[in-house]
């Protein structure tokens, strides 16, 4: 009785020990899905409905919010076009970056390097009983320990005024 009992309450207790953060985005319920909602800005009136710009199928709205627009200008920068020479207040920082040279496919490689990373490492990671959060079983020994490095340049003699609180 006390063994059939155990492997019941085992796997239950169990169970519900599983963390899986914020990276299991998978939804099981029948609502509507909270990450496709849009917010967009207030409706406003035209001064002339007679002069309103042609619609665009597809394109932008005027109330339509944008998010990199939003973060840029929150952070004390704009968003302009991507493809632009560099401004020259920023020419110095581009070319101090540069120094040792520019890899044209660094986005295709390390998109590349990084998925057979995952490959390698998820060969027998299908196989669990609980539900696992992937992303910090892949990538545990990339992680840094913030409170480990903080003593590590301590004791080396550098200043570290401030520093993330231990968990």
């Amino acid at each position: 009785m006390r063994k059939s009992a155990l492997l019941f309450v085992l796997p239950v207790i169990v169970a519900g020990c599983a963390n899986i953060g914020l990276r299991d985005l998978r939804s099981d319920s029948e609502g509507p899905d909270e990450f496709g909602i849009r917010p967009v800005g207030a409706l406003e009136q035209p001064a002339s409905f007679s002069e309103l710009p042609t619609p665009t199928p597809g394109g932008v709205n005027r109330t339509d919010r944008s998010a990199l627009a939003e973060g840029a200008k929150a952070f004390g920068g704009r968003i302009g076009d991507a493809n632009a020479p560099v401004p020259a207040r920023d020419g110095a920082l581009v070319q101090h970056a540069s120094r040792l040279g520019v890899a044209s496919d660094i986005r295709e490689n390390l998109a590349a390097t990084d998925a057979d990373f995952r490959r390698r490492k998820a060969r027998l990671t299908q196989y669990r009983i609980v539900p696992v959060d992937r992303y910090n079983q892949a990538y545990r020994r990339e992680a840094l320990d913030a409170q480990a490095e903080q003593r590590r340049w301590r004791r080396a003699g550098a200043r570290t005024p401030s520093a993330p609180p231990a968990n």
